[in-house]
Formats: structure tokens, sequence, C-alpha cells
């Protein structure tokens, strides 16, 4: 081995693999540029046929479930010093998608995104091929101006006739985290530079039925998980105004200063929706911030029909947003938008890089948004909303909305038509929550003992391997046979002391009523042996 080779780390028989597969593109007649070009072109084949065409086909499955150990076996996840041939690397393409769930599938209902959106899938694409960042309008002149046009169009819809400002970001739970910070800031500007140790006792409000996001962002920044007081909700999952107002007292008699409500339109279980109006009211009372997270439920406002389930949504500081849940936009895509206009976004989070953001350059540098986030790359993730929206128009996207929640309700009157399924409340939204109650079961009467039978475990005659064997419950086995099955995938779980349930998510056009009719023959075909 020479110096140089020990140098750069490589042996012999790694430059001579790597040496091999530039001769063999030479003797192809190619340089190594068009090599690489070749490859693109095949592994897009690849994808087009396996992650496209077969994941989108309601004949095929929706996982080949695998355990994790035999999964590490199957990929050959070692990293090791030389490279591989490309039809090898293509291979490895395939069985990355082969065993991945397909979440495109028809009958794929397990989160609160599901389906194939094939412009914003193609804005991927070149999102990754032009492989730029948003934080100057030098770097990303294109994306910039169309995240600004997206955020404007967001605002309107929203309600705000003057505007506003906003950014897109990684995910909604970072939304409520900005949220929750720019109300800080608002309040106590001199937090940013001087930290906590002079700041009051600061509380914030959610609804026992709101998202995570909010307690983690008390313990990332600062303000402590304790300091989320959690408001009570009414039977189908609303947070009680009344409630609010009494905690927001509680907060007060014990030294705390409230900040904010975090109030909720399309819960993550139910798919409820706060009484925002009614919250606004006491918020501004109180002069709280009041943020609605709308990841879920903001698509309604596309709807004539359906955004009234938002009513007083404009009278929010700020609010967050998800188009990859129900409008399908590819994963990611967030937006966080707030009622502000003065510069409270950048105020709060600029840190002034003198080697991005200076002043004098020769274009309007309030194009250079990139100060306003925390993160320094960022994806234009508004993009893929753009071009899909461009695409389809807001008509087809007030459709697809509609179409979602009628489908729904469609599947919550076949389980209230079928013996052994019991609705848990009427969708207001597209989330159906459901039991399945096996025919042994079916001649106990409602009430604790049939609760305490579906929830706690019982014996039932096969499974389909040894490791069923012995005391399940009726959703975790039901669930465990349709993935090993590859059939179809949807979610359960507990809320409060009702036992488990399933919660179907109806979001895919490419969605039918024999898909729907489908999961409810399936669930039974699975779990009817169940005792």
């Amino acid at each position: 081995m020479s110096m140089e080779q020990h140098m750069n780390g490589q042996s012999p028989e790694t430059d001579l693999r790597n040496l091999s597969k530039f001769c063999q593109a030479v003797t192809d007649g190619l340089p190594l540029e068009e090599s690489a070009e070749r490859f693109i072109h095949e592994a897009m084949e690849v994808i087009i046929d396996e992650a496209v065409k077969k994941a989108t086909d309601v004949k095929e499955k929706v996982c080949e479930w695998q355990s994790p150990e035999q999964l590490k076996e199957l990929l050959d996840l070692e990293l090791k010093d030389g490279g591989e041939s490309d039809s090898k690397i293509l291979q490895r393409c395939k069985n990355a998608i082969r065993y991945s769930v397909k979440t495109s599938h028809p009958r794929f209902f397990n989160q609160l995104f599901a389906g194939m959106e094939p412009y914003s899938m193609v804005a991927s694409f070149i999102i990754e091929a032009v492989k730029t960042s948003l934080y100057t309008y030098e770097v990303a002149p294109v994306f910039t101006l169309m995240e600004d046009a997206v955020l404007k169009k967001m605002m309107e819809l929203i309600g705000w006739d003057e505007g506003g400002d906003g950014i897109f970001n990684p995910g909604g739970s970072m939304s409520n985290m900005y949220a929750v910070n720019l109300a800080r800031y608002r309040l106590c500007p001199n937090i940013k530079e001087v930290g906590l140790y002079d700041a009051p006792r600061l509380v914030m409000f959610t609804s026992q039925e709101g998202h995570y996001s909010i307690s983690k962002a008390a313990g990332l920044l600062g303000f402590g998980t304790k300091n989320v007081y959690v408001v009570p909700c009414d039977n189908r999952g609303k947070m009680i105004p009344l409630a609010l107002e009494e905690k927001i007292q509680l907060a007060r008699s014990e030294g705390a200063v409230p900040l904010l409500v975090n109030a909720t339109a399309g819960t993550t279980v139910f798919g409820a929706f706060d009484p925002v109006d009614k919250i606004a009211d006491i918020c501004e009372l109180h002069s709280l911030w009041l943020h609605v997270d709308a990841c879920w439920g903001g698509a309604a406002l596309l709807s004539s029909a359906h955004k009234h389930l938002l009513k007083g949504i404009h009278r929010a500081d700020s609010v967050a947003w998800n188009p990859h849940k129900m409008l399908m936009a590819s994963l990611q895509c967030s937006a966080f938008l707030v009622r502000d206009k003065m510069g409270l976004l950048q105020r709060c989070h600029s840190a002034k890089a003198s080697y991005l953001f200076q002043q004098d350059k020769f274009y309007d540098v309030s194009y250079d948004t990139g100060d306003k986030s925390v993160q320094c790359s960022r994806k234009p993730d508004a993009f893929k909303f753009w071009l899909m929206w461009k695409a389809l128009g807001s008509t087809e996207l007030e459709r697809r909305v509609d179409k979602a929640l009628a489908m729904a309700r469609y599947l919550a009157q076949e389980v209230k038509k079928r013996e052994g399924f019991r609705l848990l409340m009427e969708p207001e939204y597209a989330n159906v929550c459901f039991w399945y109650v096996p025919p042994a079961l079916r001649d106990i009467p409602d009430g604790p003992e049939l609760w305490r039978k579906l929830h706690t475990h019982y014996r039932h005659q096969a499974c389909f391997s040894a490791s069923c064997s012995g005391l399940l419950q009726v959703a975790p086995v039901v669930k465990e046979r349709m993935m090993k099955t590859g059939s179809m995938m949807i979610g359960y779980q507990t809320h409060g002391d009702k036992p488990n349930f399933f919660r179907m998510v109806v979001i895919n056009p490419q969605v039918s009523k024999e898909d729907l009719d489908f999961v409810l023959n399936e669930i039974h075909n699975l779990g009817k042996d169940l005792r």
C-alpha cells in the first residue's frame, strides 16, 4: 500500500474496484457522468414500477411484515469500505420499497396522511434535484417567491384579510413550538437575550385531546411540562370553554402568568374541533395568545360545506396547518402562520448571520426569509403544495376534502348496520372510531363486563403464528393479523376508560366504498375466532 493510499484510508482492493467501475464506463463508451445519468434513469423506472404502480394497486399488499431481526438480515445494513455495482444498488432500492409500508395503498388508513399525490411527488423530485435551501433569495429565488405566494393564499383562507407572516417548517410539532416561542417573546422580549432568570412563571393551556407537542414545547423551551394546564373536554373531545376559564383563574391564584391557549381544529383521535370562537373570547378577555393547531383540520377551510368547523379561526394569533395530511402533499409540508405583520417572527428568531443576511445586497433583502426560522438549512416544502395547487385548483382540493368526509360518513353508517361493530361516536371529520365485538362476546349486554372483556385478555382458537397462542386482546390481535397478511393497515388504541377501539382515517380519494366494506369484512374475518 502506498503512503497516499494509506493517508486516504483506501486499500488496494478498494482502488481496484473503483478503477474497474471507471474502466467499465469507459469500455461502454460512456463518460462517468453519463453512467450516473443512466443509473438515475434506471432508478426512476424502479420507483415508478415499485413505489408508484404497485404501491397504489389494491391487489398488492399494504406491507410485507418482517421482524426487526429478519429485516436486518434481508437488508444487509452493514456499511463497508468498498462500493457496490449499480445493479446491486438498484436491487437494494427495490428491497427498500418492497419492505416499506405502502402508505399510498387504498387500504392504508393508519395515520393522518395517506395516498399518492402525483404533482406534489414530482415537486419533491425537483426539490431533491435542484438541491437548494430556503434562507436567502439569492440561492433560492423561485422557491422563496412560491413560499410567499402559498402562505398568502393560506392566510386568505384563514380570514386574515390584512395578511400576516409565516414560514414552512419540518412538521406540525415544530409549528406549535414556534407559536409558544413567539407568544413568550411578545410578552417577555428580554428572554431572548437574558434567558429565563428574571421571567415570571409562564403557563399555557391545552385540551386533554390536544397534541403532545405542546408538552414537548414546554419541556424544550424551559417552561416545564407541569406548567401546561390540561383543560377538560366534553364527550365529543372538544375543549370546554368554561373549564378553560376556570383553569386560567386557577393558574392566576397560584401566582402564575397565563400566556397561551392552544385550541385544536381536528384532534388526532376523534377529529374533534374545539369551539375556537368562544375560546377567542376568553383569550381576548385575558390578553392571551390564541394558537390554533389546525394541522389536521385546516383543510376544511377549503370546503364551503365544512369550513364552519373552524369558525373563529381568523381571530387566532397563530395557526399550524399541515397540507401533507388531508390535502395529501408529499411529506413533509407544514406551515406556521402568524397574524402579526410587524416582524415579530423575524425579531424573535433573528441571529443576523453576516455571511448570509447582508443588508447591503443589490436586491430587496426582505425576500431573505431565513432569519425568521430557527433552522439554517430549510427545504422548499411549499413548492410541493404550490405545484399541486396549480395543477388541481382550489375546486378540486375542495372536492377531495368533501369526498373524504363523505366516505367517513359512509363508513360510520356501515359500522352501525353491522352485527358485532359498535360506533364510538358520529364522526365530525374523517376519523371513524369503532369497536369490533367477536361473536363469542355478542350476548353480553353493554356495560362494564363487556368493556372489561374487550380490553382484557382472553383465549382464541387459532392464530397465524405460534407466538400468538395464549392470552391476547381483540384489537391488538386483529392488528397483528392484518399486518402479517398485508391486507390493510388501520390503528387502534385505548382512550380514557374506553377499551381498545379501531381508529380509521379516510383521506385517499382512491378509496372506494368497496375498500371500506372490505375493511369491515376483513376485521371480522381476522377476529371472529376470538373469545
